[in-house]
């Protein structure tokens, strides 16, 4: 059976050939950084569930102390030259998204089938993570299509992966520290004082008022944590579980699905998500460090408006 396990090993492997491939460039300044960041995090991807807990509290502060001593660098050698990347661009034309556009397929067609897909009676796949498991198959299947298609070296991924992990740093593994940071907040009981205060200060003997508040603080909390899985454990613990499902007999699953596309329109409007606002503004070279932001903020308010108004619509109906 394919389990969550075998997708950290694929990612494992992934960043321990950016670290090797950092490594011999002799390009980069910071090439030692680079190598002990990304082969720290290989290393909790291939290892990390057979370690003590201590011992992965500690590969994180060593990530942490390498990105702060001098920092992480680029390369100067390029895989492809601008010239030869925009000839490709012209000679595929929209064939180029073919791959792309087959991640979102492959995932949705996988979470469907693989659920009713048996092996001697037991399922294919980890049924308990079988989204997250049918994207990382359709993201090899995207890949090795891509690869077909353009003709190219086996390495070219690796070597793609790393130029573009150089480029974000170490903000690229941001959204899984922030998440790993709200599953502390939920622990420690923040979601409980979020819902007294809640209750304490908002009337939430309405319905549709206690839907609002769980969507717009699943956007609010989430600028504040840069990241919706940050949000969603504390805003559910605290808003949604106790008031939205318990007192209003609201449908857990379309709360949550709802909640988390709430929580991704605070992503569209904060910088605390560097990863998604502040790396494209320096990858662009725009002059203006919040253009992205300033930009997304319309559409953020309007998304959020319609996911309060769809949440009230649909939660409560069972």
């Amino acid at each position: 059976m394919i389990t969550l396990e075998h997708v950290y090993w694929l990612s494992g492997l992934m960043f321990g050939g950016v670290a090797i491939v950092n490594w011999r460039d002799r390009s980069n300044p910071r090439r030692f950084n680079n190598t002990a960041f990304w082969g720290i995090y290989a290393i909790t991807f291939l290892v990390g569930s057979r370690l003590a807990d201590l011992t992965n509290g500690f590969l994180v502060v060593a990530m942490v102390l390498v990105a702060s001593i001098r920092g992480l660098g680029q390369g100067k050698k390029e895989s492809a030259t601008r010239e030869e990347r925009e000839a490709s661009a012209r000679r595929w034309g929209n064939k180029l998204f073919i791959p792309a556009l087959a991640i979102p397929l492959i995932t949705v067609l996988g979470t469907v089938l693989f659920k009713r897909i048996l092996i001697n009676g037991a399922p294919v796949v980890d049924l308990k993570q079988v989204t997250v498991i049918s994207l990382a198959i359709a993201t090899v299947v995207a890949l090795v299509t891509g690869m077909i298609m353009l003709r190219s070296p086996l390495l070219a991924p690796i070597r793609e992966a790393r130029r573009l992990l150089d480029a974000v740093g170490w903000a690229a593994v941001l959204p899984q520290m922030l998440a790993a940071l709200g599953a502390l907040f939920a622990i420690a009981g923040v979601g409980n004082v979020i819902s007294g205060l809640a209750q304490r200060w908002i009337p939430l003997d309405n319905p549709f008022v206690v839907v609002a508040t769980y969507a717009v603080g699943m956007a609010v909390f989430t600028m504040i944590m840069g990241n919706a899985f940050a949000a969603f454990p504390v805003m559910t613990a605290g808003i949604g579980l106790p008031l939205i499902v318990q007192k209003f007999g609201g449908d857990p699953a379309i709360m949550a699905a709802i909640g988390m596309l709430s929580g991704f329109c605070g992503t569209l409007m904060t910088p605390m998500a560097a990863n998604f606002n502040i790396v494209p503004t320096a990858l662009l070279e725009l002059p203006d460090e919040n253009a992205v932001i300033k930009v997304q903020i319309p559409t953020a308010l309007m998304l959020l408006g319609a996911n309060i108004l769809l949440m009230n619509s649909l939660v409560f109906r069972r």
